[in-house]
C-alpha cells in the first residue's frame, strides 16, 4: 500500500479567478498547490484583446501572496470580432498560451461568445499557422438539444466539422463530461486534447439531483450518469497523454449558488490534490497521477515541465477541508466529495 506519493508540482489546465475582491479571495487558494494555470477570459467585460490579457495579468499577480510562486497563464475570449493580427501579436509575445471558444449562452459570462462560427475562421487559420490552442466549451446551445446530450452533439456537429476544415488547429477540449468525450479525445491525434475536472471524476447527475437540489453540485457542462463518470476515471487514470488536468475550478458566492436562478460552477482550488489522490488509488493508479497533473498538460501546451515538487501523504486521519472561502466578496463553498479524504498535501 502506497502511503507517499511525490510529483512534480502540478498545472490547472481550465482556471477562474474572477476579479477584484473574488481574485484577491481565491488566488491563494490555487497558488499553494499549483505552479501554473489557464487564465479563463470570460469576466465582465470578457478579456478580448492582448492589451486586456496584460492588464488581467498584472491584477493577477498583485493579488499574489507574498512568497507565492505562480504563473498566470493568459488567454483571450473569442468573438466574432476578435482580431487575427492582435492574436498572432499577443501569442508571439508570449502573453497568451491559448484562445477560448465560448458558444454564446454556454455558460457563466458566455453572452458575447461564438453564435456563426464561419465568422472566426480568420482568427482560427491564423491561430493554426503558430500552433496556439483553442479551447472550447464543447456544448451546443441549441434550446431543441437536451443539456445532458449537448456535449455529444457538439462533438458530432461542430468540433469533428471544425477539425476537418483547418487541419493543423489544435484543440483541447475542456472539461469533458462523456464517454463520447473521453473517445474522441483518444483517437484525435496529437493535436487533440482534453481536460478533465476534479468533480466531474467524483460527482454524477444524481448526486445534484437525489433527494433534493445540491446547488453546490451544480456547474456546466452539467454532471452526467455513472457510466460517463466511470468513462472519464478510466481516461484521467489511463496515462495516455491526451488527458490531463483542468480544474474548471469557478468561485460564486454562497448568495448566487443558492438562488432560484443559481450560479453553475463548482469550488475545487482548495482540495483538488487530496481527492485525485483518492481518486486515483481508487482506480489503482496513483503511478499515473503525475502524468495527469504534472506531466501531459505541459507536453500538449509545449511547455516545461515544472522542477518543483510536492508530495501526497495519506493519514489515518481524514483530512478537514474548510467548508467556505471567506472574500471580500462574500463566502464561496468549497467542493466537498462527501466522504472522507486520507491524503494531505505536504509541502
Amino acid at each position: 500500500m502506497m502511503n507517499s506519493l511525490t510529483l512534480r508540482r502540478p498545472d490547472d489546465w481550465h482556471l477562474h479567478l474572477r476579479d477584484g475582491a473574488m481574485l484577491k479571495g481565491v488566488l491563494p487558494e490555487t497558488a499553494r498547490h499549483f505552479a501554473r494555470a489557464i487564465i479563463m477570459p470570460n469576466l465582465v467585460p470578457p478579456i478580448v484583446t492582448g492589451s486586456q490579457a496584460m492588464a488581467y495579468q498584472g491584477r493577477i499577480l498583485a493579488a499574489l501572496p507574498e512568497g507565492a510562486v505562480f504563473e498566470p497563464l493568459m488567454t483571450l475570449y473569442l468573438t466574432e470580432t476578435t482580431d487575427p493580427a492582435d492574436v498572432v501579436a499577443a501569442a508571439q509575445s508570449g502573453l497568451i498560451k491559448a484562445v477560448k471558444l465560448y458558444p454564446a449562452g454556454a455558460t457563466t459570462n458566455s453572452h458575447g461568445g461564438v453564435r456563426d462560427l464561419t465568422r472566426v475562421y480568420p482568427v482560427l487559420e491564423a491561430m493554426a499557422k503558430i500552433g496556439l490552442p483553442l479551447c472550447t466549451h464543447g456544448e451546443v446551445t441549441t434550446p431543441e438539444v437536451d443539456i445532458f446530450d449537448r456535449e455529444a452533439v457538439f462533438i458530432d456537429t461542430v468540433l469533428d466539422p471544425l477539425r476537418r476544415a483547418m487541419p493543423g488547429l489544435r484543440v483541447v477540449m475542456e472539461h469533458i463530461t462523456t464517454a463520447e468525450g473521453a473517445d474522441y479525445a483518444a483517437a484525435g491525434g496529437p493535436d487533440l486534447a482534453a481536460t478533465i475536472t476534479t468533480h466531474h471524476l467524483i460527482i454524477n447527475r444524481n448526486h445534484l439531483l437525489v433527494g433534493g437540489i445540491r446547488p453546490h453540485y451544480y456547474c456546466l457542462p452539467v454532471a452526467k450518469r455513472e457510466s460517463h463518470r466511470q468513462a472519464l476515471r478510466r481516461a484521467a487514470t489511463s496515462g495516455l497523454p491526451c488527458y490531463f488536468l483542468g480544474t474548471d475550478s469557478a468561485p460564486h458566492v454562497d448568495a448566487l449558488k443558492e438562488h432560484s436562478y443559481g450560479c453553475a460552477g463548482c469550488f475545487t482550488a482548495t482540495n483538488t490534490m487530496p481527492l485525485l489522490a483518492h481518486v486515483f488509488e481508487e482506480m489503482q493508479a496513483l503511478d499515473r497521477l503525475e502524468a495527469f497533473t504534472s506531466l501531459n498538460g505541459p507536453g500538449f501546451y509545449r511547455l516545461p515541465v515544472n522542477e518543483a515538487q510536492i508530495t501526497l501523504v495519506k493519514h489515518e486521519v481524514p483530512q478537514v477541508f474548510p467548508e467556505k472561502i471567506l472574500t471580500e466578496a462574500g463566502p464561496v463553498t468549497v467542493f466537498n466529495p462527501g466522504y472522507p479524504v486520507h491524503w494531505h498535501v505536504s509541502l
